[in-house]
Formats: structure tokens, sequence, C-alpha cells
């Protein structure tokens, strides 16, 4: 096929919004459809994009316009929509988590493989400018060899300005698994497949209560812990202490710290697509701060990638084997947490290659 690549995004929840101001503006994507449990949503969040097609998940993943579904859903339902998107013989790129748990992942990419359908996964923020330019100074040797990295999400937690936060505190979400793969995905691509690792984590309160919105003052359950310690080793060799947590008064978010035999670079979020990196020289008395270069223009660029993939027959970069192998270490990570000892991650995968230099998402290639 040629021309602009035919989407239904399925699940029309908060974060679809994000997505939808993006996927509708790209010239190489032609959104077809919006998908959801809930039909008058779907209908209302296409009336505001502009999007011709509305209705129910199966019914829009069956549409022959579609090409590429772009799974919203929230994480428990991760892998069965995606299951159910092979079997119609569609692409898919999944919201992170990739599933909830390995076997159901594996399921989905060996059913991909034997269907001949590409998989995606979230996040796609290493595909932003910021991050780019970070993986372009690695691999020019600004910081000598890459040696050791230090991560930090503290926060409150997402209840107090989410209307709806009890997904964050089931199991798929918590700290860990919720915010966990901007940070895991970052390292990765940066340093190559985790090996091991060794955690403790803990959950701080029993109940939490909604902050905000029309069900604010509502009280839910606490099901996963809320705040994980990890410490990861790499194929390569490189070391990483990292934390999750939903449960710190003072908030710290987005800090990443790699550390070289020549220099520390300090990245930004990872959670976003843009933000300087700063450089710090070994005897050096300050910062020197690169600016970022490249793209900025939020949640879909992976997508957007894997359509231009699609189209070229080349590989795309935020690629199902990259998400099922952040997964595993996330669910590495929680078991270390459960038993009290370092365990193995099982599963690796390729390193994605770098952007194009100049590459714009808003200058249709296709």
């Amino acid at each position: 096929m040629t021309g602009p690549v035919g989407v239904a995004v399925v699940g029309c929840g908060t974060i679809s919004h994000q997505y939808l101001r993006n996927l509708t503006s790209f010239p190489d994507l032609r959104v077809v459809g919006c998908a959801d449990l809930d039909v008058e949503r779907a209908r209302q969040v296409a009336r505001q994009y502009g999007v011709p097609v509305a209705g129910a998940p199966a019914e829009v993943i069956a549409h022959p316009d579609v090409e590429l579904v772009v799974n919203l859903t929230i994480p428990a339902a991760h892998a069965a929509v995606a299951a159910a998107a092979v079997a119609a013989g569609r692409h898919v790129y999944n919201e992170k988590p990739f599933a909830l748990d390995r076997e159901s992942g594996t399921e989905v990419i060996e059913a991909a493989a034997a269907a001949g359908v590409r998989l995606g996964c979230a996040p796609d923020t290493f595909l932003g400018a910021g991050l780019q330019t970070a993986a372009r100074l690695v691999a020019e040797g600004a910081i000598g060899t890459p040696l050791t990295a230090l991560t930090l999400l503290q926060t409150p937690g997402p209840e107090s300005w989410h209307p709806s936060p009890e997904f964050l505190f089931k199991p798929g979400a918590g700290p860990l698994f919720d915010m966990g793969p901007y940070y895991l995905t970052a390292l990765v691509t940066l340093f190559g497949p985790a090996e091991r690792v060794a955690a403790v984590a803990r959950r701080a309160r029993e109940e939490r209560v909604v902050g905000s919105g029309p069900r604010a003052g509502t009280r839910f359950p606490v099901e996963v812990p809320t705040h994980t310690t990890a410490l990861l080793e790499f194929a390569a060799g490189q070391a990483a202490t990292m934390v999750f947590s939903f449960d710190s008064p003072l908030p710290r978010l987005g800090f990443i710290e790699i550390t070289g035999t020549e220099a520390t670079m300090e990245l930004p979020d990872p959670n976003t697509f843009d933000g300087a990196v700063r450089l710090r020289r070994a005897l050096a008395d300050d910062w020197v701060t690169v600016p970022a270069e490249g793209a900025t223009a939020g949640r879909g660029l992976g997508v957007l990638d894997m359509a231009q993939a699609i189209r070229a027959g080349r590989p795309h970069r935020a690629t199902g084997e990259l998400g099922l192998h952040v997964l595993d270490t996330m669910l590495a990570v929680a078991g270390s947490a459960e038993r009290g000892e370092f365990l193995p991650v099982g599963s690796t995968c390729e390193v994605p290659g770098p952007l194009p230099a100049g590459w714009d998402p808003a200058q249709g290639l296709l």
C-alpha cells in the first residue's frame, strides 16, 4: 500500500487526547476511527478530532481502512486488545506496559510474527529531541565509557490530580509499572538490555483518596507497592540504581544521571520529548549545557516512525520486543522485591538505531 497509514485509536480515555492531537496532525497518518467500550465517549472524542468512524473496539478494528491499531486501553486489557487486532491482521502499537505478564506478552509477539504484522510499544519519548541528543553524545564518546546510572521518580502520588486514579494503584501500574517504562526504556536504549536485578518494595498506605474531579473524596484500595528501589546490571556491564515512589512528599521527577569514565551526563525528563542535556567533565567546576536537537511533537512519534517503517520496509524503533524486555525487567524487579534475591532478566532486545538527522514529523515522507 502507499500513502498515509490508516490508524484506529482504541481506548478514548485521558491519554488519548495527547495522542490524537499529534496523530491527526502528522501527514503520514490518517486517523480512521476511535473505539471504546463506552461507545458514546468514542463518538465524542471522534467528533472533537474530526475522526470519521467511532464505535466499539471490534467494529473499528475491523474497518477496512485500518492498518495500525493504537491501543490506549487500561494495562489489564493491553494484551487482549493487541491479540484481537493481530488476529484481524492489523499492526499494533500498545501503550505501556506491553502486557501484565511475560506469558501474554510473549503470546502476542509470537502471534504477530505468525500473522506477519508489526508490534510497537510506548514509551516513545526516547525518540524525542532530548533523549536522542543524549544518545548521540554517548555514541560519540562524550562521557567516555558509560559505567553507571542513577534515576529518581518520587512524588506524593497521582491521586491528587487524576479524576479516576484507581487503575494506577492496581496490578500493572503503581510507580514501577506506570512510570518505570520511561526510565527503563531510556537506559535500555543507551546501555542495551538488562541482565539481572535486585529490589526492595514498600506500600505506605492501604487506601488512598481521589483528590480532584466529581469523585473527589472517594476512598479506594491500594493493591501494589508504592515505593520500589532497584539495582540493575546490564549485559554490557553497566549498573543502575533506580527509585520509583508514590510515597514522597518531596517531588523529584525526571532525574536521570549517567556517569562515564570521562564525564557525567544529566538527561532530560524521560517522560518528555525535549529538554537540554548537561555534561560535567572530570575535574570541571561546572556543567556545560547541550541544547536538544530533534523532534518535540510529543506522544505518537513511535506510531509515526512505525507507519513510515511499514511503508519503507525497514525496522521501526519503538518495538514490541523492546516493550516486552522492559516489561520483563519490571517483572524481575517486582519478583526480586518479593523474594529478596537477585533475579535474572530472561529476555533481550535490539537497541533502536538513531533517528535520521533532521527528521521532522510535520514533513510527510509517504
